[in-house]
């Protein structure tokens, strides 16, 4: 079967680098197109992936200024404000996946698919490394007949800088909505202040000192579990690889509590861990949810609608992936 380029606005950056070398080893005759604001850097990326080609996008245009070339999909890999990735998808018909919005930010996008939401899959990839925190926790969730607490503690390595827009859509994010999404005895609330001040332990053990984030995975996992109490905290510091003396990685550590199938009091804790950081992990999410959309997992492409990516992304096919780029599932002891 043959496709039309997958289009990735941003793909020159490093998480489009590493969502190109997924795809690439996955699927060696796909065809992308690596679009940016800076043509040269966009052409370079292409090179070093094969099979590709770079492009200029004017976001202005009602084409991004692709001149009525035909891609199979549009992924967004930063902040597009005018929406202009999603105007185009739309109508093109072809599935779009964006990545950088905060849970603040996500009205535009929903507004958009319900004034057509038979026009093409839309994906609000905003959760925590696109899928790499969801995923597990509803696998783990399977143990549990009831789910109380899901607690989500993400450590991000001080070296682990990730290029210049993820840092942009970090500064962003901070600046706009220093107040924690959470949800309290069945209420969402918003943290702040002293009240957003929490602390972790990371894989090895070690106290972080963390702050509430609003991150999206905090609606998904109270929907799809029902759990009255959800909160995700964010830590920057030294990753336990780098304390004992390895390169650093990142850490998801996510902790639930409940009841058993039995009736018993049960609490676990696990944690997700890739040798290669935060850019890596995101990659392989955005490049799995691709495979989804458009079918190239051998399974029929995805119908129009409105998705999380943990609804697209399955445990069976996701774990053996995460498993071969480096990322590991490790089961902790409890606190």
């Amino acid at each position: 079967m043959s496709f039309a380029p997958i289009l990735l606005m941003g793909g020159s950056g490093a998480i489009g680098r590493w969502t190109s070398r997924f795809l690439r080893a996955a699927h060696p005759d796909l065809p992308l197109l690596i679009g940016g604001r800076d043509l040269t850097k966009a052409q370079e990326a292409a090179a070093q992936i094969g099979s590709a080609e770079g492009a200029a996008l004017e976001l202005a245009a009602a084409d991004l200024g692709l001149g009525g070339r035909p891609v199979s999909a549009v992924a967004v890999l930063f902040s597009d404000e005018s929406l202009a990735g999603l105007r185009f998808a739309q109508s093109s018909g072809v599935p779009h996946l964006s990545i950088s919005s905060g849970v603040y930010e996500i009205a535009p996008e929903i507004a958009a698919f319900m004034h057509r939401p038979d026009a093409a899959p839309l994906v609000l990839g905003y959760e925590w490394l696109v899928g790499a925190t969801t995923v597990p926790t509803l696998e783990f969730a399977k143990a549990f007949r009831r789910v109380d607490d899901i607690v989500i503690g993400a450590l991000v390595d001080e070296q682990d800088t990730g290029g210049p827009a993820v840092a942009e859509d970090f500064e962003r994010l901070n600046r706009m909505l220093p107040a924690a999404l959470t949800r309290r005895d069945g209420r969402y609330i918003w943290r702040t202040g002293e009240d957003c001040k929490t602390a972790f332990h990371a894989v090895d053990g070690t106290m972080m000192e963390a702050s509430g984030f609003s991150s999206i995975d905090v609606v998904g996992l109270a929907t799809a579990t029902g759990a009255p109490r959800v909160q995700f905290n964010i830590a920057t510091g030294v990753s336990s690889s780098r304390r004992r003396g390895e390169p650093m990685s990142t850490e998801i550590v996510i902790e639930l509590a409940g009841q058993d199938h039995a009736g018993r009091a049960l609490r676990t804790r696990h944690a997700v861990v890739h040798r290669g950081g935060a850019a890596p992990l995101t990659g392989l999410g955005v490049a799995m949810i691709l495979e989804r959309l458009l079918g190239l997992d051998g399974h029929p492409a995805t119908p129009a609608g409105l998705y999380f990516p943990y609804q697209l992304l399955h445990p069976a096919a996701y774990f053996p992936r995460l498993e071969q780029t480096g990322g590991e599932i490790l089961t902790l002891e409890t606190r």
